[in-house]
């Protein structure tokens, strides 16, 4: 059975504090001894920019890239430091106390050897993915995970203490995640994770970097990222992208996700074949029916506008925003995408708002408040097709 998932993603955002350059400096200290801490990691969140502080406590980064983000720093032993950042023009100075983090002990989570790496391979599969990038992405830490998987409400949880580090083989990065939460919600078919991470290049011959960066680039055009530094740039027509406003109608034949999956999981354990089949057979049906594009694509104009904070947008198309790439061609069957009929197979994504209606995002293209909710072409990408949002490609 072929199920459509869809992904909320989110970073841990705090109260924002305004920079104007390119290059950040300051000193890390102990907020009860103010004594310096060498060796703690200092990094811009999912970007390539970090660093570790010196002896001396202190760090440099610089020829960052301009627009919104999370300066991190952490060290175990100590409670993690996240602050936003706008990084413009102006050089930046930041000091940073970090409080001794007091030892607590955490609840045990007793499972098997096998429950583990059940619950490991069905996190691999939601979080890194299943392409073919995924399958040249190695974890090389996996066991510094927290799994727990929950029977009654279908749902897989994990986090970790420690970066998470994954060697993306395919498009040449070292992957360190600081994984917060993650949720993967197997009745509702949504996947959610926060957390902070810090891309690295791996080293690799001058053939093994022409073909990374073959597919960074393919990886990045069409990708979410993309569409939004083409969207305030006015760049969409030349980029390839076409927006259209579409409207559909839940499928009354067809129940609530949840509801079909539970039914589904009930009469499976209970060798009801029959139950099993007719509740299998609505699984099938579209979630929706009487979908239609509107025939006028939409202006840039109608779904973004400038805010009083600079370089940063906000996003707020009326639902469901229809995006077609018309770069990339998309062949797998998904019974939840619309496709008109005399519309070639080209990559579409569609964007669904959460109250209140609006997302904002950064010059680099990141979504940094109220993610919608996306399916379609954005809605399959993971960690294995992630790029550092400093990503510039080649001008075309």
């Amino acid at each position: 059975m072929r199920f459509r998932w869809v992904i909320l993603f989110f970073l841990l955002l705090p109260a924002a504090v305004m920079a104007q350059g390119g290059f950040i400096t300051g000193n890390v200290t102990n907020a009860e001894t103010k004594n310096a801490i060498p060796g703690a990691s200092v990094f811009l969140s999912n970007s390539s920019f970090g660093t570790s502080t010196t002896e001396s406590g202190k760090y440099v980064l610089n020829g960052v890239r301009p627009g919104q983000y999370t300066l991190t720093v952490t060290l175990l032993g100590y409670e993690d430091y996240a602050s936003t950042i706008l990084v413009g023009r102006e050089p930046l100075k930041l000091d940073i106390a970090l409080k001794p983090k007091p030892l607590m002990l955490k609840e045990v989570v007793i499972s098997s050897a096998a429950d583990w790496k059940k619950n490991y391979e069905a996190f691999r599969k939601d979080f890194i993915g299943t392409d073919e990038n995924a399958k040249n992405c190695v974890v090389t830490n996996p066991h510094v995970l927290n799994l727990a998987f929950n029977r009654t409400k279908q749902t897989l949880e994990a986090n970790s203490d420690e970066f998470l580090v994954v060697d993306n083989k395919a498009l040449g990065y070292r992957v360190k995640f600081l994984l917060k939460d993650f949720q993967s919600d197997h009745l509702a078919n949504v996947i959610a994770y926060g957390g902070e991470r810090l891309f690295e290049e791996l080293p690799g011959s001058a053939a093994q970097k022409k073909k990374w960066h073959q597919k960074r680039e393919e990886a990045y055009y069409g990708s979410a990222m993309h569409f939004f530094r083409s969207l305030y740039t006015n760049k969409l027509t030349e980029d390839g992208f076409v927006m259209y406003h579409l409207t559909r109608q839940l499928n009354p034949n067809r129940p609530p996700e949840d509801v079909i999956r539970q039914k589904a999981k009930m009469f499976y354990e209970r060798r009801m074949k029959d139950s099993l089949d007719y509740w299998n057979s609505l699984a099938t049906l579209s979630k929706y029916y009487k979908e239609s594009l509107s025939k006028i694509p939409v202006m840039p104009y109608e779904v973004y506008q400038t805010t009083d904070k600079s370089g940063i947008f906000a996003f707020k198309p009326l639902n469901y925003l229809y995006v077609v790439y018309t770069k990339k061609r998309d062949e797998v069957y998904n019974k939840d995408l619309y496709r008109p009929l005399d519309m070639p197979n080209y990559e579409v994504s569609v964007v669904t708002m959460f109250d209140p209606g609006y997302s904002l995002f950064d010059m680099n293209g990141i979504i940094i408040s109220q993610p919608p909710l996306l399916e379609g072409a954005w809605a399959k990408s993971r960690l294995s097709d992630l790029l550092p949002v400093d990503y510039v490609p080649d001008v075309k």
